[in-house]
């Protein structure tokens, strides 16, 4: 063995990889209409990964869940909310890595969708999951209270239960992050509908729920944070129109001494300490 020698480090050939950071928020659901609960938020991941040298890694911004529109008609007139869609980071030599759309809302006449944070439930029906490590479940409706609905669930709480008589729940409160530099809340859920008081969205972006009788109508989540929307509880416009979900975001932060400045979809490019930071707000790609 004496008089061998040994070089450290890569082996020939094989690419150099570096450490980032990211945040995918999913795209917020939308709530239901007429009677109903809110939207349940995009699912929210943050973490770290190895990325390579040389790769391209593209990134998926998942939109919001469209708003949806009640009739007097019954039971058709019931209109469960859309789920929102995912967002995701992919490429040849990592595991895709997906946050889920949020669960739309539901109504008095079926259960609420699951997803990334569940779907507030309508009166009596059951509430949507959440997805473990994304987000959480939306709130239960009660069968005694049969003009409103429960919150959506939010990354970091679930959904308010309907409790009392008129009161909507509240949407699931979201979660902080500074991978950006600033602090930033994502990921709320949709308030439920009420009688005389509708539900308030999640912070973190949701929206709130809506009421004929103040009158309040509903909000939509808000757009780049993945909040659910709020829920409709009437049958004539404007107060039949659920709130639409806000769509996700990606975050890439990575070491400036690394970054190469090679991308697509044009992220919004700002620097946080020794960090370069690329935040997508539509589909595009990064190349180590």
């Amino acid at each position: 063995m004496f008089g061998q020698s040994f070089v450290f480090g890569s082996i020939a050939g094989a690419a150099a990889s570096y450490n980032i950071s990211y945040l995918s928020v999913a795209g917020g659901a939308s709530g239901g209409a007429r009677d109903a609960g809110g939207g349940g938020a995009g699912g929210m991941l943050e973490s770290t990964v190895d990325i390579y040298e040389g790769t391209t890694y593209t990134i998926t911004v998942g939109g919001g869940g469209a708003s949806v529109t009640s009739t007097s008609a019954y039971p058709s007139g019931f209109k469960l909310g859309n789920d929102g869609s995912d967002s995701s980071i992919s490429g040849a030599d990592i595991t895709t890595i997906t946050s889920i759309g949020g669960g739309g809302g539901g109504h008095n006449q079926k259960a609420a969708r699951s997803g990334g944070s569940g779907g507030g439930a309508g009166s009596g029906q059951g509430p949507g999951a959440g997805t473990a490590g994304q987000g959480n479940s939306g709130g239960s409706g009660s069968v005694y209270y049969g003009s409103t609905g429960a919150g959506g669930g939010g990354a970091g709480a679930a959904g308010g239960s309907v409790t009392a008589n008129e009161r909507g729940g509240n949407g699931g409160n979201g979660l902080a992050s500074s991978i950006t530099g600033t602090s930033i809340t994502y990921a709320g859920g949709g308030g439920g509908a009420g009688n005389t008081d509708p539900g308030d969205g999640g912070t973190g972006g949701g929206g709130n729920g809506g009421s004929t009788s103040i009158p309040a109508y509903p909000t939509s989540g808000s757009n780049n944070l993945g909040g659910g929307g709020g829920a409709a509880r009437g049958t004539s416009s404007p107060h039949n129109v659920s709130g639409a979900g806000g769509s996700g975001v990606v975050v890439l932060s990575i070491p400036t001494a690394n970054y190469t400045g090679t991308t697509t979809g044009s992220p919004t490019v700002t620097t946080s300490g020794s960090n370069t930071i690329l935040k997508f707000t539509g589909s595009g790609s990064y190349t180590a």
